[in-house]
């Protein structure tokens, strides 16, 4: 009986993302990852507008006796905060796909679509995500795709001056889990893509954003501020 109780105890920690500091190639990364079986959603809007800030979203789930283990930026937004791409929450479509090219980081091709729910995390390249239409619980498209079956980018070059705070997402080839990492630095696009392929081990990644990239990670008592954002992620536990 007292193991149960321990357990049960337990159970909100055991469930929140392993967030942790990492060194890769003398750059500082903060690494997040999630399994396929926890709750993590995404988050655009409520009944008052869009959410702009992690908090918006805690005192949203504070009502229904949960809250944040682990949240990010998920992906670029309009100046309305209204996601760029396609956007998918709860089975319900609110955006479509853009496949086309276009200005930005969003357009530099290709990029691709964070799909997940239903037991499976998957970064698939935009046009394959097109083609193969997978169902997707939650999904946000982004760009560029950082790794794309074991591949760096096409346009990134190794050395280029264009570096910011970057952060993006990974997953395993069997979709169990997903890897969330924010720069603690400012980072080219070479050097994040590499964080992803031969850091962390993944096939397949795909860039969130640069500058606004913010994390919120209460197991290293962080929680960072700024601008209001558009789309997030977050994992949902049960208030302890």
């Amino acid at each position: 009986m007292l193991r149960l109780a321990l357990a049960l105890a337990l159970l909100p920690f055991a469930a929140a993302a392993g967030c942790r500091d990492m060194v890769f190639d003398g750059v500082s990364y903060t690494v997040c990852d999630v399994g396929a079986a926890q709750d993590l959603r995404l988050f655009d809007a409520g009944p008052d507008g869009a959410y702009g800030s992690f908090n918006a979203v805690e005192a949203e789930l504070a009502a229904q006796g949960e809250t944040l283990g682990f949240a990010m930026n998920a992906g670029m937004y309009h100046p309305d905060l209204s996601p760029v791409g396609l956007y998918i929450e709860n089975y319900q479509q609110k955006k479509p796909l853009v496949t086309r090219a276009g200005p930005g980081n969003f357009g530099l091709l290709p990029n691709g679509v964070f799909c997940f729910g239903d037991g499976v995390l998957r970064v698939v390249e935009s046009l394959r995500f097109k083609a193969e239409a997978p169902r997707c619980r939650y999904a946000t498209q982004s760009g560029p795709m950082l790794v794309i079956e074991g591949s760096l980018h096409p346009m990134f070059r190794l050395g280029s001056e264009q570096r910011q705070i970057r952060n993006g997402v990974g997953a395993s080839q069997d979709g169990q889990r997903a890897y969330f990492a924010i720069s603690n630095q400012a980072v080219n696009f070479y050097d994040f893509a590499r964080l992803f392929r031969d850091g962390l081990g993944v096939r397949n990644a795909l860039y969130f954003d640069g500058k606004i990239s913010r994390l919120l990670a209460p197991d290293l008592a962080r929680m960072d501020a700024g601008f209001p954002m558009g789309p997030m992620l977050g994992l949902v536990v049960p208030r302890g």
